[in-house]
């Protein structure tokens, strides 16, 4: 290949890169290019230098659009699209003791997790997002579902002190778990990490023997943590003392851990979140819909924690729309700070994308548009009624548009969407599949 010859040219009216070395408010650059060769991003010019400099096998031009670092989902459970639905308006724990954990009892499987991460891939896909952090059954079936997608994923292999349909016990997940890492150690799309469900569903011993391997074997860990009120008066009632203070004493607290939720923080527990460099991942709606609490995200911003968003499953949210989440984040953060220049527009999409990356260790490829990353990136058309006239166009995104204005999505170059129509999945397939496990799932007396 010629020095001057790519694989791939997108021009755009406009991109915002979100680049490591530059503020989240940084210029969005009008009328340019971005430039991809084997997967990576190689330049990002003037789209009239790029029509001089650069040829390529395709060339994609959007004249109306906004382009931007792919989205990364930093906390769902993918499979539980199944799930969408079964269970609504209910608060956590009678929603999982009575419900889902049930359901998942009698209907989870390796086939369960692979068709229901092939449909969350394809929600995902449509909606812009290009990497999802997932926490639940049997990741290697979701792995499975991932690359046939073309998405990436960090997918967290659940322990918990009691048997699942995965297996009896931690002994059995912590094996699946590193088996499954080693199964997909030669792909870069896909990395695998430990997911102690919460503190009051793990013991001391088995978070433990989580702490000693992701140390030994260098990969993250994530945890849903002081998720609610109620969580934490439970653990204070049995223990003496909150869960972050036992997750400090027993050495989880670190860059490593990436920590769901955390509705219910004090000052000083912010401040040791702060201390040991702790991940939080936030998921407003599903923390919203099951009545669990706020995040004190600006707080955590202000502390100088690195703050990822999420959609939690779509059991809980019930959708995995990045870019409704984002909206959501941007107003819940106002309110609850009850300060309206908390969490601008900018700010929440280096949340949704270069955030994301840096929470799963991944930002040295992932989460923003800038020479040497990995290309993957989407396309977003502002040339509709209801975001028009645009003024700022990262503002438009996060305040008015929807996932379905979401025209085009990339990984490593290749195109997933084609203007809404997908290229890797066949929606027919996932359709059928989905209402075949709907009947089966509503077929069975699970009283």
């Amino acid at each position: 290949m010629s020095d001057n010859q790519a694989d791939l040219i997108v021009h755009a009216r406009w991109i915002a890169p979100v680049a490591q070395d530059k503020a989240p408010s940084a210029e969005v650059l009008e009328n340019h290019a971005l430039v991809v060769r084997d997967g990576q991003i190689i330049d990002l010019l003037p789209g009239a230098l790029a029509d001089e400099k650069w040829q390529a096998a395709t060339v994609t031009r959007l004249d109306s659009h906004l382009l931007i670092p792919g989205l990364i989902n930093a906390h769902t459970h993918a499979a539980m699209n199944l799930l969408r639905g079964i269970a609504d308006d209910l608060p956590l724990m009678t929603w999982l003791e009575k419900h889902i954990w049930p359901a998942e009892g009698q209907f989870v499987s390796e086939q369960f997790v692979f068709d229901g991460t092939r449909l969350a891939a394809a929600e995902m896909i449509r909606s812009g997002t290009t990497c999802f952090a997932d926490q639940y059954f049997f990741p290697a079936s979701a792995a499975r579902a991932t690359v046939e997608a073309g998405l990436r994923a960090s997918l967290f292999c659940p322990i918990l002190d009691f048997p699942t349909p995965m297996g009896a016990g931690p002994e059995d997940y912590l094996r699946l778990a590193t088996d499954a890492m080693d199964e997909w150690r030669h792909d870069p799309r896909i990395q695998i990490g430990f997911g102690p469900h919460a503190p009051y569903t793990v013991s001391d011993g088995p978070l433990q023997k989580v702490l000693t391997l992701a140390e030994e074997l260098d990969v993250p860990m994530m945890m849903h943590v002081h998720e609610t009120a109620g969580e934490i008066q439970m653990a204070v009632g049995n223990t003496g003392e909150r869960p972050l203070t036992r997750l400090k004493n027993l050495g989880l607290l670190s860059p490593r851990l990436l920590a769901v939720h955390m509705t219910q923080l004090t000052e000083d527990e912010i401040a040791l979140v702060a201390q040991t460099g702790t991940q939080v991942v936030h998921c407003p709606e599903s923390n919203l819909k099951l009545a669990s609490g706020f995040a004190p995200v600006e707080k955590l911003r202000k502390a100088g924690i690195n703050v990822a968003l999420g959609t939690d499953g779509a059991a809980s949210n019930n959708d995995l729309d990045m870019i409704g989440e984002a909206r959501t984040a941007a107003f819940l953060g106002k309110g609850v700070s009850l300060q309206a220049d908390a969490l601008p527009a900018s700010e929440i999409l280096q949340m949704a994308t270069l955030n994301g990356a840096r929470a799963l260790g991944r930002d040295d490829q992932l989460g923003s548009l800038e020479i040497g990353k990995q290309a993957d990136m989407v396309a977003v058309d502002l040339n509709r009624l209801e975001t028009q006239p645009v003024y700022d166009p990262v503002a438009q995104l996060i305040y008015a548009a929807s996932r379905d204005q979401v025209t085009h999505t990339w990984v490593g170059g290749r195109c997933l969407m084609d203007n809404r129509t997908l290229t890797t999945l066949n929606e027919a397939v996932i359709l059928k599949n989905a209402q075949q496990w709907q009947e089966k799932i509503a077929g069975a007396d699970r009283d």
